[in-house]
C-alpha cells in the first residue's frame, strides 16, 4: 500500500535550479506547510524533471495529486524552457505523464518571496538595523548558479508574487575596475547581464579577470583546490580565510555588485518592505556581507541614498524556503 505519512492531505513541492532540484513532500500545519520527506537530487545528470519525480515517488510510495515546482526559468502559460537546464518542463505533459491532478510550474524567486512571510526571526540575518513598514512592498535577490529576483506586492491583507527575470537586465559598472570587468566579459558574451557576475559561474569569472590581468599570481596551491573543487566554493572559502588576495578581491567585487543590484532592485519596486537575500551563495558568504562593503554599495544611490537607509535588508537562511514556498502555493490552490 503505498505510504500516506500521517493520513493527511501531501503536497509535492519542488526548487529546481541549474545544480540541483530538491522534491519535499508537506502536509498542512498550523502557521506553515510542515516538511515530511525530502530528496536532493543533481539536476544535470537527470535528462528531465520527470524522470526526477519519478523516482521520488517510486522511492517514497506515497500518492499524490497535486504538485508545485519552482523552477528557474520564464514561466509562460505553463511551461519552461529553463535557463540553466537543458529541459522544457510543461504542467500539462507532467499531469499526464505522472497522472497528477493538478501541476503548478512558479519561478523559483516566486516561490522564495512566498516564504518570507512563513519564516521565522531565526531564520532570517539582517544586515542593517532599520525595521520595514508592515503591507509594503518587497523585494528578494537570490545568487546562485544564476541570479534570481522577484517581489511581494501586499493587495487586500495579502502578499501577491510577482516574478521577474531581473538578474538578466545589464551591468551597470560603478568604478574603473568595473568597466574593465565589463570589457572582459563583452568580449565573451556581448551581453553582460547583472547575473555573468553575481552568481557562482560570475564569481569564477571575476577571479579569471582578475588572474588574466596580471596583477595577481595565482600560486600553484590555489589553482590545485579551485580546480579539485566546485570553483566558486573554492574562491569563496580562501577569501573567507583571508588565504590569499586574488580570491578576497574577487570576492570583494562580487559583494559589491551585488550590493549595488539589490539597491538597484529596490528602488525599482519601492520595496520599503524589505529586501531579502536568498539563494544559496549569501548565507555562505554572511562574514563577508557583514563588511560594510556591500552595504555601502547598495546605499550608493546619490539623492536616494538616505531613502535606502530606511529599507532592511535580510539574509534568508532557511536552505529550503523555495521548497516551503512552493508547498504554500499548492496547499493555497488545492481544490480550486
Amino acid at each position: 500500500m503505498p505510504n500516506d505519512i500521517g493520513k493527511r492531505s501531501l503536497i509535492l513541492a519542488g526548487d529546481i535550479g541549474g545544480t540541483k532540484t530538491n522534491l519535499g513532500l508537506f502536509r498542512r500545519g498550523k502557521k506553515r506547510p510542515v516538511l515530511k520527506a525530502l530528496e536532493t537530487y543533481p539536476s544535470r545528470r537527470a535528462p528531465s524533471l520527470e524522470h526526477i519525480v519519478k523516482g521520488f515517488i517510486k522511492k517514497h510510495q506515497v500518492r499524490v495529486s497535486t504538485a508545485c515546482f519552482g523552477i528557474a526559468g520564464p514561466v509562460i502559460a505553463g511551461r519552461v524552457k529553463t535557463t540553466n537546464l537543458p529541459w522544457d518542463v510543461s504542467e500539462a505533459r507532467m499531469e499526464r505523464q505522472l497522472q497528477f491532478s493538478h501541476v503548478s510550474l512558479i519561478n523559483d524567486l516566486t516561490a522564495t518571496a512566498l516564504a518570507i512571510p512563513l519564516l521565522t526571526s531565526k531564520e532570517l540575518f539582517p544586515l542593517n538595523k532599520t525595521r520595514g513598514r508592515k503591507g509594503h512592498n518587497i523585494a528578494i535577490m537570490a545568487p546562485g548558479t544564476g541570479l534570481g529576483t522577484g517581489f511581494l506586492i501586499p493587495w487586500e491583507g495579502k502578499y501577491i508574487p510577482v516574478s521577474s527575470e531581473g538578474g538578466h537586465v545589464d551591468f551597470s559598472p560603478n568604478s574603473k575596475a568595473e568597466i574593465e570587468l565589463w570589457q572582459y566579459l563583452s568580449e565573451e558574451y556581448g551581453h553582460v547581464s547583472v547575473e555573468r557576475i553575481v552568481s557562482g559561474p560570475g564569481l569564477v569569472k571575476i577571479y579569471s579577470w582578475l588572474k588574466d590581468s596580471g596583477r595577481y599570481r595565482e600560486p600553484a596551491w590555489l589553482a590545485k583546490k579551485v580546480k579539485e573543487m566546485e570553483p566558486a566554493a573554492a574562491i569563496s572559502e580562501v577569501a573567507l580565510a583571508d588565504g590569499h588576495p586574488l580570491c578576497v578581491d574577487a570576492l570583494n567585487v562580487f559583494v559589491s555588485v551585488l550590493g549595488a543590484a539589490a539597491g538597484n532592485l529596490a528602488l525599482t519596486a519601492m520595496t520599503t518592505g524589505g529586501v531579502y537575500l536568498g539563494g544559496g551563495i549569501p548565507p555562505k558568504i554572511l562574514p563577508k556581507l557583514q563588511e560594510p562593503l556591500f552595504m555601502q554599495a547598495y546605499k550608493n544611490k546619490g539623492r536616494f541614498r538616505k531613502f535606502l537607509e530606511k529599507i532592511p535588508v535580510k539574509v534568508i537562511l532557511n536552505p529550503k524556503a523555495a521548497l516551503l514556498g512552493a508547498a504554500q502555493w499548492g496547499f493555497d490552490r488545492e481544490g480550486k
